[in-house]
């Protein structure tokens, strides 16, 4: 028991907490970028879809797509663990973006979003999808 405690209390969490804290991890910020996020920029839920911001003047069809899919499909592969590494770059350009370009005068109140998907995002492309994704069960076959 007390093997336990000071393995559950220590600085490097235990393999079973690390690899379901992040498939926890990633399916609550995916659920949460694409319903809060994602589905209203497509008009889903709301009675007319979201105006996107445009601060490095892309082509608009690009601009557009491009949103839509940092916020709907590769949070997707992130949620399932699918190319989860890859899969957080679009989002992680589109919330930086909106933290450094578009809201950056903003309040502490506004910009927090934007900052804190980055961080959780970052936080999942360095430490990678964990055991429970289909990211593992490819690398696994790989392997052997």
């Amino acid at each position: 028991m007390k093997k336990l405690i000071i393995k559950t209390l220590g600085p490097h969490p235990l393999p079973f907490f690390f690899n379901g804290g992040m498939l926890l991890l990633r399916v609550a910020v995916s659920l949460e970028i694409a319903i809060v996020h994602g589905f209203k920029k497509i008009g889903i839920g709301v009675p007319q879809s979201e105006s996107i911001p445009n601060p490095l003047h892309l082509p608009e069809a690009f601009n557009n797509t491009f949103a839509i899919a940092a916020n709907i499909v590769f949070p997707f592969f992130v949620l399932i663990g699918l190319f989860t590494r890859l899969a957080t770059l679009p989002t992680l350009v589109v919330t930086l973006t909106g933290y450094f370009l578009v809201h950056w005068n903003d309040s502490l109140l506004q910009k927090d979003t934007p900052f804190i998907y980055s961080l959780i995002f970052l936080v999942i492309l360095l430490l990678g999808p964990g055991k429970y994704s289909i990211d593992n069960a490819i690398y696994k076959k790989r392997i052997v």
